[in-house]
């Protein structure tokens, strides 16, 4: 078998990276719009034909977002759900994970099935259950419905990083209970530092959703004070619809504010991130 001459090579590898380039400026053009609009003024949002580097940067449209909502507080919010949301479900997710994985005890395959068929289930079958307890707990309007439920695994992150344990050879178990090692340590010291990309991966996903949830304090919160910066974004817009003229830019520095955390947590973890999507899924 020849290889393919150099210039056939060269021309498909052009090819290939010209597609590319132009599937990733499609995928682009939202975020940049998005970045473009927010330093934009009012009029020139909906100038034809559009504008994409203003002839004035409007960066008052940012200082609006700041000084009309109370965005450190929302922030904060927001960055303390985020982070024990973050913890819990990291912390029982993987836990969970490990026994599925690692230990062996009657029912467990059964006991797994029934955790996966959980994510069968539409959102909204469990929302009035829920809700219904949450009010009974007198949970409803603090943050708790929003981070406790953290606290006892998620099927998906479950499955996840079940099937990345299961890629890690079984001989280590076995060489540290050789050394007295018992379950919990071995979870601690053996496991969970080569789980990693796995672990990474999670957080991104469970970052990004909880970051950008919506739904779920516009139904548990009521007050403004204990708001998360999505629901800010709508009181921001219900503001300035309520002024007679809805100012696009500042919504959209809003937007661009709320986004960047988004970005952060995901070039920060990116590495990890592609290589447990590749492995999770190689063991059943």
């Amino acid at each position: 078998m020849t290889d393919r001459p150099p210039l056939l090579h060269w021309f498909s590898n052009g090819v290939f990276y010209l597609v590319m380039i132009m599937l990733s400026l499609v995928f682009m053009t939202p975020v940049l719009w998005l970045l473009s609009s927010s330093l934009q003024s009012l009029s020139g949002v909906f100038s034809v034909p559009y504008q994409w580097l203003p002839q004035r940067l409007h960066w008052e449209n940012y200082h609006s977002v700041l000084t009309v909502l109370p965005f450190v507080r929302y922030f904060s919010n927001t960055l303390l759900i985020t982070g024990l949301v973050l913890f819990g479900t990291l912390t029982s997710s993987s836990m969970v994970a490990y026994g599925f994985s690692r230990l062996k005890f009657c029912g467990r395959q059964t006991m797994f099935s029934l955790c996966i068929a959980t994510m069968l289930l539409p959102g909204q079958v469990t929302m009035i259950p829920l809700y219904i307890l949450f009010a009974r707990l007198g949970w409803v309007d603090t943050l708790l419905p929003l981070i406790v439920p953290a606290f006892f695994g998620s099927p998906f992150y479950i499955f996840l990083l079940r099937q990345f344990f299961l890629t890690i050879p079984a001989d280590y178990d076995e060489a540290a209970r050789l050394d007295g090692a018992g379950p919990w340590r071995i979870y601690w010291h053996i496991i969970l530092p080569q789980a990693k990309p796995a672990l990474a991966t999670v957080t991104v996903f469970s970052f990004i959703g909880v970051w950008n949830d919506f739904f779920n304090p516009l139904i548990y919160i009521n007050s403004f004070e204990k708001a998360t910066l999505t629901l800010g974004l709508n009181f921001l817009k219900t503001q300035i619809i309520g002024s007679g003229v809805t100012q696009w830019p500042v919504l959209m520095a809003a937007a661009v504010l709320v986004l960047i955390p988004n970005v952060l947590i995901f070039f920060l973890a990116q590495r990890h991130f592609i290589k447990g999507i590749n492995v999770g899924g190689l063991r059943g």
